[in-house]
């Protein structure tokens, strides 16, 4: 499988700080059978919407992004997603916003999104570390079988 890592952050992007969300996130879907490219950082908004036609025109199975989940002003990840998205797979969505709810009542508040983008699987992660870790530990067990029921595939027997 190859995997996009997508990085919105405005500040990263500017080079205020190093973008470590993205490294981690890369880190693990190599650790998930994935062939990584990435992470692009870019600010959010616009950029986010651009890496991602970008993405999916590339051919990539599977496109995490990480960052621009929140309630900010200027968190508008889930926004520039919905844009690129031609059908959403909520349960992703809303299994990594329960997944450590109980340590981090706040992952409640993320707006990411997942959904299938022509053939390719895109879902949006918090950018904090935490909230890639428990976002990959809810993704990598599925990610080979959504990606090949994307691809036309039929349920394992």
């Amino acid at each position: 499988m190859r995997a996009l890592v997508i990085t919105a952050s405005n500040r990263a992007a500017a080079g205020v700080y190093e973008d470590s969300s993205g490294r981690l996130l890369a880190e693990l879907l190599a650790a998930a059978g994935c062939e990584v490219d990435g992470p692009v950082v870019v600010p959010d908004g616009a950029p986010v919407e651009e890496a991602l036609r970008s993405g999916v025109a590339g051919g990539y199975d599977v496109i995490v992004t990480t960052g621009g989940t929140g309630l900010t002003p200027a968190d508008l990840t889930p926004e520039m997603t919905a844009r690129v998205l031609d059908r959403e797979i909520p349960g992703i969505a809303e299994a990594i916003r329960q997944a450590n709810r109980e340590k981090v009542p706040a992952s409640i508040l993320s707006r990411g999104l997942a959904g299938q983008a022509g053939s390719t699987l895109v879902v949006n992660l918090p950018g904090s570390s935490g909230g890639v870790r428990d976002g990959m530990a809810v993704l990598a067990p599925v990610l080979r079988h959504a990606v090949d029921q994307i691809r036309g595939g039929d349920h394992p027997r």
